[in-house]
């Protein structure tokens, strides 16, 4: 699994529509309105590059009112929760 955190400039006046787009891709299980530099910031978990480079280059770009992206991979996650088991329900490997 392959588990990514896009950063995201979006027109400010279509925060809460572009959220609720981004959340309806099941690659990307939460989205996260911020303060500082970027506007949204969505988790996104995915069983291969090549699916994160599809949803990077071909979903996101055809949303409207999103102005830049920089994308981020986990490396290792330090959690109190098995993240592992509870996104890789149901996922053949």
């Amino acid at each position: 699994m392959v588990t990514s955190i896009i950063l995201m400039n979006v027109d400010r006046t279509s925060i809460n529509e572009v959220a609720a787009k981004l959340v309806e891709f099941d690659e990307i299980s939460e989205v996260y309105s911020v303060s500082g530099k970027y506007d949204l910031i969505a988790i996104v978990r995915v069983r291969t590059n090549d699916d994160l480079s599809t949803l990077v280059t071909v979903k996101l770009r055809n949303v409207e009112n999103i102005t830049a992206t920089e994308t981020m991979l986990a490396f290792k996650a330090y959690s109190k929760h098995d993240l592992e088991s509870m996104f890789s329900l149901g996922l053949d490997e």
